[in-house]
Order: C-alpha cells, then sequence, then structure tokens
C-alpha cells in the first residue's frame, strides 16, 4: 500500500552477469431512453449502447499466482462468515478477462496505477520488462500512474512507455529491443519541474465507432511521501481533484462527455470481502479514506472512478457534488480481482446515463484458478523463468511454518520481526554500525514467506526468488543516531499526522524494543509513552540510540518525518543481503520459527 524505494543499479548488475445523467450533459434523461432513433444516416441505430469496462490495479508485476495470503481474497458467504478463495496468476487472469469481453462489441480496459513496481523477481529482475509486455498482451488499453510506476525514477518510466533496452544493463533477451508498452500511460497530476508540463499524457480518448469515452489519470498528490527521493527528482505532483476537473473541462471542449478518472488513490471499506457492499445502509456508507473525499469534490461531468492504492476491493456508489451517486471501484491488488462495469453511452448527448439504484451493480469478478491457463502467458512466464532461474531457485534458507508478512492484517506481522531482525543482527556490530534496534516499514513486506514449495525447492525452503519478492527494493540500510524523544515521536508518527492519522502504519520493530499501542484512544495518544522500553529499560528521552532503518523511512518516507533528522549516519548493506544472510544461518534440522509478534501490546 505505501512505502517503496527504488532498486540500486549495482544490484542488478550483480543479478544479472508492475437515475441522473451528469450534469456537464445537461439535462436529465429518463430512466427509459426511447430506442431505434436514427444515428446519422443509414441504419438505424439504438440511442444507447452498452460499454463494458474491464479493471483493475495494483498488480506490481505479479505474474506468477502469489504465495499465502496475498494468493486469495476474501468472500463474504450467506451466514455472514468469510471463506479465502485461492486468485491471481496472470496466466488465469488472461482466460478470464478474454472470456469477460466475449459477446461485447463495445469493450475497454482500464487501470488504476502500480502495474509495475514492487514486484517479484520474475518481473522486477528485469525492470518489470515481462509485465509490460504481458499487459501488452492483455489488451489493456489505458492505465493511471501509481506511486511505484516511479520506483526506478522518471526516466525509467518513460522507457516502460517508449520502450528501449535498460542504459546499463542492456537488453535482457539476445536479439530483442523492448518495446514499451503497448497501452497508453496516464499522468495528468505529474509534472516536470523545468518544463512544467504533463511527464505523460493527461488523458486518452477511448473510441468504437461513433462511441467517445476519455480516460483522466492521476497517482495520489502524495507519492512523494511514499517514494524515495530519487525516484520523484525534478517532478511535481497536482491534487488530484483539481487536476481532474481541469482535465474534464478540457475534455468536453473536445466533444468528449462521458469520462472516466482512473485514481491511484483509495478506500478502506468497512470489510476486507470482496463482495461487501458498501452501499448499506446508504450510498457509500460503508467506505472511508482519501478517495470519499476525492469523490465527492470531483466534477460531475466525470462518471465513473477507477481507484487503487489501498489494494482493497470495493464497488461503491459515492454522491458526487450534485448529490447523484456515481460508481467508484477498486479490484483489491496482485491481479486477484477485476471489475465489470456497464457504461450506458447515450449517442444523443454523448453521454454516460448514471442508472437508477435497482439497475446492476459493477460485479467484482473473481481470477480463479479453475480455469485454464492461457498459452501466451505460460510461455512468457516460461521464457522470462528461464532467464531468471540461476538465481531465483538458489536456496537461501529454511523455515518451519508460514511467516505472514503482507497478507497479515495485524498491526505487528511476524515477517515484519524477522527483517527488523536480520536488520540488527547485521548492523549490530560495531564495524557494522552498532545498532541498538532495527525499524521496518511495512509497506516495505511486499509478501508472505510460504512454507510449502511452489517450485521442486521443496517444502520449508526459501529461495532467493521468494525473499526478493518479500524485499524487491534493494534499498541501503542506514545505522543514525536518534534520540529517545525522536524515536518516541516516530512511534507517534505511526498513527498521526496528515499521511498516518487517517490510515496508520506501524512500524515493524526488532527484538528486546517493545511498547503498547493503545487502539482505544486517538492520533498520537494512541502510544503509550512509559511503556517503549529496549531490553526492558525505559527509553530515556535526553540519550542518543543507535538505530538501523533502510533509506527510505532514513529519509523521512511514509509520514516518518523525524526521521529526517537524524545525525552520524552510516550506509549499510542492502536490505535484501542483510536478509538472505539471516536466512543463511538456518538449516533444514534447524528452520526459522515464525516470530511469536508480541513486541507490540495492542489495547482494542
Amino acid at each position: 500500500m505505501s512505502a517503496t524505494p527504488q532498486r540500486h543499479r549495482s544490484f542488478r548488475r550483480l543479478a544479472f552477469s508492475a437515475l441522473a445523467l451528469t450534469a456537464g450533459a445537461g439535462a436529465m434523461v429518463a430512466a427509459a431512453l426511447p430506442a431505434g432513433a436514427a444515428a446519422g444516416g443509414g441504419a438505424a441505430k439504438s440511442r444507447t449502447v452498452d460499454v463494458q469496462m474491464l479493471s483493475f490495479n495494483d498488480l506490481h508485476g505479479t505474474l506468477e499466482p502469489p504465495q499465502g495470503s496475498s494468493g486469495t481474497v476474501s468472500e463474504r458467504q450467506a451466514d455472514g462468515t468469510t471463506k479465502a478463495i485461492p486468485a491471481g496468476g496472470i496466466e488465469y487472469m488472461a482466460t478470464a478477462l478474454r472470456e469477460a469481453r466475449k459477446g461485447h462489441e463495445y469493450s475497454v480496459t482500464a487501470a488504476a496505477g502500480d502495474m509495475i513496481g514492487a514486484s517479484p523477481m520474475l518481473s522486477g529482475m528485469f525492470h518489470d520488462e515481462p509485465t509490460i509486455e504481458a499487459l501488452n498482451k492483455l489488451k489493456l488499453d489505458v492505465t493511471s500512474v501509481g506511486n511505484h510506476e516511479f520506483d526506478e525514477g522518471k526516466t525509467e518510466l518513460r522507457r516502460m512507455r517508449y520502450g528501449g533496452c535498460h542504459p546499463v544493463e542492456g537488453c535482457f533477451e539476445y536479439g530483442k529491443t523492448f518495446g514499451g508498452s503497448e497501452f497508453q500511460y496516464l499522468a495528468a497530476n505529474v509534472t516536470d519541474e523545468k518544463t512544467k508540463r504533463p511527464l505523460l499524457s493527461p488523458t486518452f480518448i477511448w473510441k468504437k465507432g461513433d462511441v467517445k469515452i476519455g480516460f483522466i489519470g492521476v497517482t495520489l498528490e502524495g507519492t512523494p511521501d511514499v517514494v524515495t527521493a530519487d525516484g520523484v527528482k525534478g517532478l511535481k505532483f497536482g491534487d488530484e481533484v483539481e487536476t481532474i476537473n481541469k482535465y474534464a473541462n478540457e475534455l468536453n471542449k473536445q466533444g468528449v462527455k462521458s469520462i472516466v478518472a482512473l485514481i491511484h488513490e483509495g478506500g478502506l471499506p468497512a470489510s476486507g470481502a470482496y463482495n461487501y457492499d458498501c452501499d448499506v445502509p446508504g450510498a457509500g456508507a460503508g467506505i472511508s479514506g482519501a478517495i470519499v473525499d476525492i469523490a465527492k469534490n470531483v466534477d460531475p461531468k466525470v462518471d465513473a472512478l477507477v481507484t487503487g492504492h489501498t489494494h482493497q476491493a470495493y464497488s461503491c456508489d459515492i454522491p458526487d457534488p450534485a448529490g447523484n451517486p456515481r460508481t467508484v471501484t477498486s479490484a483489491a491488488s496482485y491481479g486477484r480481482l477485476f471489475t465489470d462495469t456497464t457504461l450506458t453511452y447515450d449517442r444523443q448527448t454523448k453521454d454516460i446515463v448514471r442508472k437508477p439504484a435497482a439497475a446492476p451493480k459493477p460485479v467484482q469478478k473473481v481470477v480463479s484458478r479453475d480455469v485454464p491457463k492461457a498459452g501466451d502467458m505460460t510461455e512468457l512466464i516460461q521464457r522470462w523463468n528461464a532467464l531468471a532461474a540461476p538465481i531465483a531457485n538458489r536456496p537461501e534458507g529454511y523455515i518451519s511454518a508460514d511467516v505472514p508478512g503482507r497478507g497479515s492484517e495485524a498491526p505487528e506481522k511476524p515477517l515484519g520481526d524477522l527483517i527488523a531482525d536480520a536488520q540488527l543482527e547485521a548492523l549490530a556490530p560495531a564495524d557494522k554500525g552498532g545498532a541498538q534496534l532495527a525499524i521496518m516499514n511495512p509497506g516495505g513486506i511486499r509478501a508472505d514467506l510460504a512454507y510449502k514449495a511452489a517450485g521442486s525447492e521443496g517444502d520449508g525452503v526459501v529461495t532467493y526468488g521468494e525473499s526478493y519478492t518479500v524485499q524487491p527494493f534493494t534499498n541501503m540500510m542506514n545505522v543514525v543516531d536518534l534520540t529517545g524523544a525522536q524515536l518516541i515521536t516516530a512511534l507517534q508518527q505511526q498513527v498521526s499526522g496528515p499521511v498516518n492519522g487517517p490510515n496508520p502504519k506501524i512500524l515493524q520493530v526488532s527484538k528486546g524494543f517493545t511498547y503498547t499501542l493503545d487502539l482505544t484512544k486517538a492520533g498520537a495518544d494512541r502510544v503509550v509513552v512509559d511503556s517503549v522500553k529496549l531490553n526492558g529499560a525505559a527509553i530515556d528521552p535526553a540519550k542518543t540510540y543507535r538505530v538501523a532503518m533502510n533509506e527510505f523511512l532514513a529519509g523521512g518516507g511514509d509520514g516518518f518525518t523525524v526521521l529526517k533528522e537524524h545525525t552520524n549516519k552510516l550506509v549499510g548493506a542492502s536490505d535484501l543481503d542483510c536478509f538472505n544472510a539471516y536466512l543463511n544461518k538456518s538449516s533444514a534440522a534447524a528452520p526459522i520459527a515464525p516470530p511469536a509478534a508480541d513486541r507490540i501490546t495492542v489495547v482494542k
């Protein structure tokens, strides 16, 4: 959901050697429009035509079926219980999308950002060229950028769009030059500080016959808060609502009245089940988060919002500024779901008819694994896997059971503890920085460690490819001086401030560092200050501590601005190297057990 810095080229070289009509349309249209109105010249056409919009978000280069809880979706049952359904994998997604399009003359496929970045090794090792190739094969038409599209900076993002081989590593496949995306990447609110122009196209007009639908793509204004400084250098990120409204007016001036906004910002539904109804007891009543305010302020000219970033699944009708319900959707993440939305296009007004509440809502469809695999995607995966295999299949360590990370909804995650412990152990020696504790941002944990083998390595074996999938950014570790007061402020910034107040981000901590988080309180008061201890001793606000963290956190990422105030920085090994060194000390006879996750006491 958040956080995610730039991958380093040095690693790459080493490794290789993601009923109402809109206000803008003018008059209200009756729920039942006259059919058979002449559409100009020849045979009579129906006044309205249904356009199928298939949408998804936050793929993150996940081509193979994700492991652990990241590879399931929660389905609400009739009795109120939930069931985990295996889902995801580009081979199954291709089959599902192609099947969904059958019988639909008018069908457009759109996405809401983070197609690449924070990717598993199969894609990430090759700078996400495999994912762009897969999305081309999927016949994606258009996507907004997300924050992760900036993990490797603006030049690399433009290469993803326009093609060319990597400037350092060259072409990955003999005789082949990377061609870039065949789909349109939109970045309406991302401007170059020098030219003042959008980095990529702000809008895209999809056309079929006499039907035209305009798309506006934006990422969250707070992208610089969740990407390393190098990734967003030279760029300015504008307000989402102001940008969308500006380009909605421009599309209208071009005669485009049907408009969809692709927004890499999202909401938090009251339930994690993909089939939860967030319009009970009223329109949009079951969802909170940044997207709610955005949706309530985006011009009524915009007919639907496709969103992302929070990795949640929802299909809600949030009222627009005119008070009319408007579709706002998100399809979870990692290719586990896609949303099937019907946009009814009125040929006379050239606008989308906002249907009555009784009309079918957008449908969340599970990318289930009980359908045939798409052969072209299987070939793609096998081709890139053959290139990655010598490194990806190398055993790194052993675990005795699943170690939940990304898939855990608890504030403290067993895999978060494991990563923090690995960082502390690597950087505690005096000549490595003398760290006394380590902290890890939760958004940097990109997967679970699954006990069951994904290939032929054997159950309990953690391969390099799997450890890379957990820690794909190859952030350099920093060991810095922080006062006890600054440490406490950092803990308070987990649950307060403009970035983390609405959506807390709980730092994962190394062994020996303990405190209580009281969720019955609000904001910074949730951290019980006198409970913060290191190895049983209360943290002294005036004392200086040596703290290990990745460079993203040390730069104040994810809203932890106090961490930028550090002094006496020492740069250590990469986070992935620290993690693998820790795994290397295990064996089949002495595997690593999942940590108990008992360092943060949570009061509810």
